[in-house]
């Protein structure tokens, strides 16, 4: 080893692991911390603890990693530790295999003592891709077969933590330091982010589809913004966010970022809609609710000529009787004129002109064939009127009752149930039991322009081949249907 300055050196790297209750950091807990220190090629020292998660050890855990209840139930819990752990790992790189997991967890335990916790992290899965991309799988048990590791004692801390710093050792040795260095240099990189937010948010992002919310002082919502993948959309805003000037402004208000996972893009899609309806971030100018969305209702008068009626309240039970759905009135009546000057339908009978005696001022000009004055036949006007506003027409729901649309994400093992009755989104529940729980009455519930386009597209269309549709009312979900 080379006496020159450079990152392997210079930089103490804590090659860490930890075991845990399960895989959600904001359920699950931490049972086993293991950390092995290496500078310029030498271990320095270590530390390990077992951790009493102050709840129960499933017995598959117990089974996977070999800690069981007893062995935790005179450890100290993490409040104990964290002023050694923190003290520990100050000004190291934090090292790990996965490390999202393994620095998710630690962060929400230090979260749950309102404590911050921040440091550079070095993932190995992604050092491994980097060096060997030759290669399809980088998990700790490839590494070790791949690059005939020693055996370890797997999925306890420090049998993990040996096998990692192996493979680092192996991968210096095979590779040289300079290229060792690159690799490491190039994913310590700090993205570039708002002054106002820590350094390493980018870090905590998943790489999963989801809903992300930016918030700025006094936790104002900024902006509300899906994504199959929510930490390249977050990059992206701010790689981009001086393009701008509503970027380069939001950019500078930036204090928080928020997210929510979800199974699926339709997921997705339906949660930021409601989001942005319900919330009314500060910088969405798209898919703000309506106040009143305005529809279009044709109905016999007296005479037996059908007219059109603008409706503000929409029964979704009968939305075949409905012609098209407008944000204002306005909207709807220069759909009215577009449609009567193509196909010389009566401006009266349409309410684009007052009810009076005599004509209506289009058949003066000769583009009314009569109905104003009784003089067109009768089912001929209301076969035109049908004709003419057919394209408008609702789509009527398919189904008997509310489906269950199913989106599942194997790699996070996620199943989100998106309940939808009548091209509205009810609710999302995860399994049978929470649809059980779902009551579909008594709600208010709002139709919406834009979720009723999305779903129609999505449930009707040819681009759903992850989702599986369900119809609750006859089957319940049966397990044959659970991707």
């Amino acid at each position: 080893m080379t006496s020159k300055s450079t990152c392997l050196n210079d930089f103490l790297f804590a090659f860490l692991d930890i075991e845990t209750t399960g895989g959600n950091s904001a359920r699950d807990r931490i049972t086993e911390i293991g950390i092995r220190f290496w500078k310029a090629g030498t271990v320095v020292r270590e530390w390990q603890t077992l951790i009493n998660p102050e709840t129960r050890i499933s017995p598959f855990i117990e089974q996977l990693t070999g800690i069981n209840n007893a062995m935790v139930a005179q450890a100290p819990v993490f409040a104990e530790i964290a002023d050694e752990l923190e003290e520990q790992l100050r000004g190291c790189v934090f090292v790990a295999h996965n490390a999202r997991f393994d620095y998710g967890f630690i962060k929400s335990e230090f979260r749950r003592l309102s404590r911050p916790f921040s440091a550079r992290v070095l993932c190995t899965v992604k050092l491994s891709r980097r060096l060997y991309p030759q290669h399809r799988r980088h998990n700790m048990d490839a590494l070790i077969a791949r690059h005939g590791l020693a055996k370890v004692q797997r999925h306890r801390a420090m049998g993990d933590v040996a096998a990692m710093l192996a493979f680092f050792e192996h991968s210096l040795a095979e590779h040289g330091e300079e290229k060792l260095e690159q690799a490491i240099g190039a994913l310590l990189q700090k993205p570039s982010v708002p002054s106002h937010l820590p350094p390493e948010i980018m870090k905590d992002l998943p790489s999963v589809p989801g809903v992300y919310r930016f918030y700025g002082e006094n936790d104002v919502l900024l902006y509300v913004g899906k994504s199959t993948n929510i930490a390249q959309r977050v990059a992206s805003h701010f790689s981009g966010d001086h393009q701008s000037s509503r970027g380069v402004r939001m950019s500078e208000s930036l204090r928080r970022v928020e997210w929510t996972e979800t199974a699926g893009e339709l997921g997705a899609l339906l949660l930021e809609l409601k989001q942005i309806k319900s919330l009314k971030p500060l910088f969405n100018r798209r898919s703000r609710a309506a106040k009143s969305l305005v529809s279009i209702e044709l109905v016999a008068n007296p005479q037996g000529y059908l007219q059109a009626r603008l409706v503000r309240e929409i029964d979704p039970g009968r939305l075949g009787d409905y012609y098209g759905l407008f944000r204002s009135k306005r909207d709807a009546e220069r759909a009215l004129s577009g449609i009567a000057a193509k196909n010389d339908l009566c401006n009266r009978l349409l309410g684009l002109e007052p009810a009076h005696e005599g004509p209506c001022f289009q058949r003066a000009l000769g583009r009314c064939q009569g109905a104003c004055e009784g003089l067109e036949d009768i089912t001929r006007y209301n076969l035109r009127m049908q004709i003419a506003f057919h394209g408008l027409r609702l789509r009527t729901w398919p189904w008997d009752g509310p489906v269950g649309v199913i989106e599942h994400n194997p790699r996070r093992e996620r199943t989100d149930i998106l309940v939808v009755y009548n091209w509205i989104h009810v609710g999302t529940v995860h399994d049978e039991n929470e649809l059980h729980d779902l009551s579909l009455g008594g709600r208010p519930v709002t139709f919406d322009l834009d979720s009723y386009k999305l779903l129609v597209k999505t449930l009707m269309g040819q681009g759903a081949s992850s989702q599986y549709i369900v119809e609750l009312s006859k089957t319940g979900i049966p397990d044959v249907m659970m991707p």
